[in-house]
């Protein structure tokens, strides 16, 4: 079963749109920062780790 593009859009839009009046501004804000803190995290551990495999490798 493959899907067409305009029935794909409609549907991703339908939910967009029915997800829209159900968000709180307090959910979004949230979010934002629990994406912010996860993204700087996963950085950070990234640095440390290619730092201690490059210690290593020695």
């Amino acid at each position: 079963m493959t899907a067409s593009n305009p029935t794909l859009m409609g549907t991703a839009g339908g939910t967009f749109l029915s997800v829209i009046p159900n968000l709180n501004s307090e959910d979004v804000l949230k979010t934002v920062l629990l994406a912010a803190v996860g993204a700087v995290v996963s950085f950070g551990i990234s640095m440390v780790l290619k730092f201690v495999i490059k210690k290593y490798k020695r």
